[in-house]
């Protein structure tokens, strides 16, 4: 069986991400890349959204950027402009084929169905995929969305919904999102931050429908897409060896209290290829240990508090939009991180610490 300097299992996200940043720096011209995928085709099958709070390589897989967003409750509304930070959507589908496309012109670079196809004992491995099944009793994010079309202009497709909570609890917490690519075209989510064990939550479709027909008023419209997932809210623990590094959610990419991934891995990525030749020596990239002890207690006082959470949510973005925007996308200093907290209810927040 053939060996390989460098085995990626997963070609999804994260893996393709970092298979196309070491291409484009060089560092596949003399060393070889197995990518394990068990997907027969590469289609769209997904949207990733993030504040661009940095350059990344996929503007040019961006399908739209907006200034302007917006926090509802059933109570409030509250409004937020920035110029600094626009909000962007990835088409999965034009950024498969971006790397793809390049990855393709490298002879280096192999793709297997398993790893068993190779010999990866003497390869460094970079992994993204979860060992087992996850406990479905921890808290996740599983949401549903669908890319409608409607037959006339309804859309105003300068300000994305980000969250409207707005909606049946079911006692947890629950937002729908809009993002409208166009004035005739827009994806509609409905997201859940709860257990997986709840079947219940999970008639998607049925909350698309009413949400679509009685909060938006749209009667007429087809479906263009649909995408649909489940992004844990918690570190799974791995196994450590010294030839194996995890990335993407799998090597917590993901920030727990949003879901946001796609820049955490572009970051990661960057680092990996920067430190490839000492990248086992050098320290492990993380998030940052001040977002991962906030997130745990936020998620604390979520689980124990949900019927709290959407007055929480409409209050923490009621601070500045930069500082909004560069908290949940980990570059906030220690000053924007106090505006933030100072916008939480202390009681609660305090209980959550010490529980």
């Amino acid at each position: 069986m053939r060996e390989f300097n460098y085995v990626i299992i997963g070609g999804g996200c994260a893996g393709l991400s970092l298979a196309y940043e070491l291409e484009i720096n060089d560092k596949l011209k003399d060393k070889t890349l197995a990518i394990i995928e068990t997907r027969e085709e590469y289609k769209r099958d997904k949207t990733w959204s993030f504040w661009k709070v940095f350059d990344h390589n996929f503007d040019d897989c961006v399908i739209k950027s907006w200034n302007n967003f917006t926090i509802n409750t059933s109570e409030s509304s509250h409004e937020l402009r920035n110029k600094n930070f626009p909000y962007q959507s990835i088409d999965s589908g034009k950024f498969y084929k971006k790397i793809n496309s390049k990855l393709s012109g490298n002879s280096n670079i192999s793709f297997f169905k398993n790893l068993g196809d190779i010999n990866s004992e003497n390869s460094l491995i970079f992994n993204s995929v979860f060992e087992g099944e996850l406990d479905k009793s921890e808290m996740w994010q599983h949401f549903q969305g669908i890319e409608i079309e409607t037959p006339k202009n309804i859309f105003d497709e300068e300000i994305i919904n980000l969250m409207d909570f707005n909606c049946d609890q079911r006692n947890d917490l629950h937002f729908f999102y809009t993002l409208p690519f166009s004035k005739n075209r827009a994806l509609i989510e409905t997201t859940w931050l709860s257990n997986l064990e709840d079947q219940s939550l999970m008639d998607y479709d049925l909350q698309l429908e009413n949400y679509i027909k009685n909060n938006l008023g749209i009667k007429n419209y087809k479906i263009n897409f649909t995408e649909k997932g489940a992004i844990p809210l918690f570190y799974p623990s791995f196994k450590n060896d010294n030839k194996t590094i995890n990335i993407g959610s799998a090597g917590g990419m993901t920030r727990l209290s949003t879901g946001y991934t796609f820049l955490n891995i572009q970051e990661h990525s960057k680092y990996i290829v920067e430190n490839i030749d000492k990248v086992k020596k050098v320290k492990i990239f993380d998030l940052g240990k001040k977002y991962q002890f906030l997130d745990k207690v936020f998620l604390r006082v979520l689980e124990e508090h949900p019927e709290k959470m959407p007055k929480i949510f409409l209050d923490m973005f009621k601070t500045s939009s930069n500082t909004v925007i560069k908290f949940l996308s980990n570059k906030s200093n220690i000053f924007e991180d106090i505006n933030i907290i100072s916008k939480m209810p202390k009681l609660i927040f305090l209980k959550a610490l010490f529980n």
